[in-house]
């Protein structure tokens, strides 16, 4: 699994189970047979919204300006109960934020202001909003660009932590780079994937919980959630912080569970929950294409559109006639070149446009240029509303095959691979050795 941003390690969805009581003799645990006598009641009802992490205050209003922010991507279809298990899923993830800011701390790594700035306007950019419409979307949405740049800062600080604690001593074999790259030489021209995945780890104590967990999350997609929001906040694979994204990936790749779980996916679809090794997984069709060739939807066209519009009182069988008439002018008029003749002798307005990508074109558009020859025109489509459309197809400039990754970028995945598995120990060590007061 690539790590794309080696600072966003996030907390697991189930709960942490009943932690081992310690026995009278110094070192021991009680086991699974001994009896637990519970002394007081938790309530698990109870959701206490702030806490002190090593002494550092998280509010009821962090929790809440970053629940906002996941309900923002969301689009609110997220029912009452299952918001508040992503306040508790937020409220894990501030923690560990928390954790990481003190540590870097510790080891004396500084983000200036300017950079969490420079970061914070980029999503502003991505969003096509400058920074001060930004702040005013957010706020409009209950959260804050405030609550961002925290978020920002936090992944800022751990990610130059990891580099400067954990990347030097990341080994990577020349060899193992040169057994990858000829891997993939060797399957050019085999189907890929682009899956997305969220990973939830678990332990065969509480893997039914975590499982109902995943089947929750699911659910939500399946009924319109984000799968990308669901990832940051939940998923613990290293491809949380892009929102869950594999990239494309061989089926030899994956585990026998998650490739038989991909047969029965159509792009855009979610998985069931899949059991895998160390925990429950749930992957995202995004994309499919074959390996290192090239890929026949990025052809750009070269499209002349021959249209007459109708009008609403426009007669069914006048609409007919013009159909007709389109078909059979457009057919057999021999190429682009007598576009415009053949429009001015039926009314037709004619438009041009050299750099349309099959991909951008409506499905049953697409499946019919694959196999377009140029000067062949597609049959007459549109609606009484829309007018009727032909187009006429006058070149096509097909994609570059694609180029294989290079040594210096299959060296990086394995190195951000095993990184990220560093990470998270690392990550896990800090909450076992944190005082945090739920108060």
């Amino acid at each position: 699994m690539r790590l794309r941003n080696a600072g966003r390690v996030l907390g697991a969805l189930a709960a942490l189970t009943a932690l081992p009581l310690l026995a009278q003799e110094a070192g021991s645990f009680v086991g699974v047979n001994d009896p637990v006598n519970f002394f007081g009641r938790a309530d698990p009802s109870v959701r206490k919204a702030t806490a002190m992490v090593n002494g550092d205050v998280i509010t009821d209003t962090d929790v809440e300006q970053r629940l906002n922010l996941v309900l923002a991507a969301n689009q609110g279809r997220i029912d009452a109960q299952e918001r508040e298990r992503l306040r508790l899923q937020v409220l894990r993830n501030l923690i560990d934020e928390k954790l990481q800011i003190q540590e870097a701390s510790e080891n004396e790594v500084t983000i200036e202001p300017a950079e969490v700035t420079e970061a914070l306007n980029r999503v502003a950019s991505n969003f096509k909003q400058t920074p001060a419409q930004f702040s005013d979307y957010l706020k409009a949405r209950g959260t804050s660009a405030m609550s961002l740049r925290s978020q920002i800062h936090a992944e800022l600080a751990w990610s130059r932590l990891l580099r400067r604690r954990i990347e030097p001593f990341v080994n990577v074999g020349d060899d193992e780079v040169q057994d990858i790259i000829d891997r993939l030489e060797a399957t050019k021209g085999q189907e890929q994937f682009r899956i997305g995945e969220i990973f939830l780890a678990a332990t065969p104590e509480n893997e039914a919980e975590v499982m109902a967990g995943a089947q929750r999350i699911v659910d939500q997609v399946k009924g319109g959630a984000s799968f990308i929001a669901y990832a940051r906040q939940f998923s613990e694979a290293s491809t949380a912080a892009v929102g869950g994204d594999l990239g494309y990936v061989q089926p030899a790749q994956l585990s026998q569970p998650v490739q038989a779980a991909l047969a029965n996916l159509s792009e855009g679809q979610v998985s069931e929950p899949i059991r895998v090794q160390g925990g429950v997984m749930i992957v995202a069709l995004i994309d499919k294409r074959q390996a290192l060739t090239s890929d026949p939807d990025a052809a750009v066209l070269s499209l002349k559109q021959i249209g007459i519009d109708l009008k609403p009182t426009t007669p069914r069988a006048e609409a007919e006639r013009l159909v007709r008439t389109l078909q059979e002018r457009t057919q057999t008029m021999g190429g682009c070149g007598r576009a415009e003749e053949v429009g001015a002798a039926i009314g037709a307005e004619v438009v041009s446009n050299d750099e349309v990508r099959i991909r951008d074109l409506p499905a049953p558009l697409q499946a019919m240029m694959r196999d377009l020859q140029i000067g062949q025109a597609t049959p007459p489509f549109g609606s009484p509303e829309e007018g009727i459309r032909v187009l006429v197809l006058c070149g096509r400039d097909d994609a570059p095959e694609l180029a294989g990754p290079s040594f210096d970028q299959v060296y990086a995945q394995l190195e951000e691979e095993r990184v990220g598995r560093a990470a998270r120990r690392y990550l896990r060590d800090l909450r076992r050795d944190a005082i945090v007061d739920y108060r």
